[in-house]
């Protein structure tokens, strides 16, 4: 069994959280053009958007090089303005047993990445922490411009 691990990042944004929310649970198909130096392609496989159960993919890209995700959504809770993404398949579980993202924007914007590493030489996902930071801000500067 590999070493797990929990970071946490969280952001005040000046849009509210609440926009930030509707942008990641309703409208994620929007990110590839509010994002564009980060998402390539995002498209969904099974369910709806923003439905508990739907499995979406994603072309993104981390330290310049085109990665690829296959995510189901778990969970969503609207009081807490939460979802839960779980990794089933591509390049994240080339060096992780298991990768859950979740996203909660109550008052501050939090990204929280859960996983399991591999091996113990597996690194710690600091790019893709700093990719969501980039990410939020790019959904903030975004929804500001509105």
């Amino acid at each position: 069994m590999g070493m797990k691990g929990k970071m946490i990042v969280s952001l005040k944004v000046k849009c509210g959280g609440h926009l930030v929310y509707d942008i990641f649970h309703t409208n994620a198909h929007h990110l590839p053009n509010i994002s564009p130096s980060r998402i390539k392609h995002f498209e969904i496989h099974e369910g709806e958007i923003g439905k508990i159960g739907s499995v979406v993919s994603w072309k993104y890209y981390e330290d310049g090089k085109e990665m690829f995700a296959k995510t189901v959504i778990e969970a969503i809770d609207p009081q807490k303005k939460s979802i839960t993404w779980k990794v089933i398949d591509g390049n994240l579980l080339e060096l992780y047993n298991s990768f859950t993202v979740i996203t909660s924007c109550e008052h501050w914007t939090t990204i929280t990445l859960m996983y399991e590493k591999k091996t113990e030489d597996t690194p710690e996902p600091l790019t893709l922490l700093d990719y969501f930071i980039g990410m939020t801000k790019d959904v903030e500067c975004h929804l500001l411009k509105k």
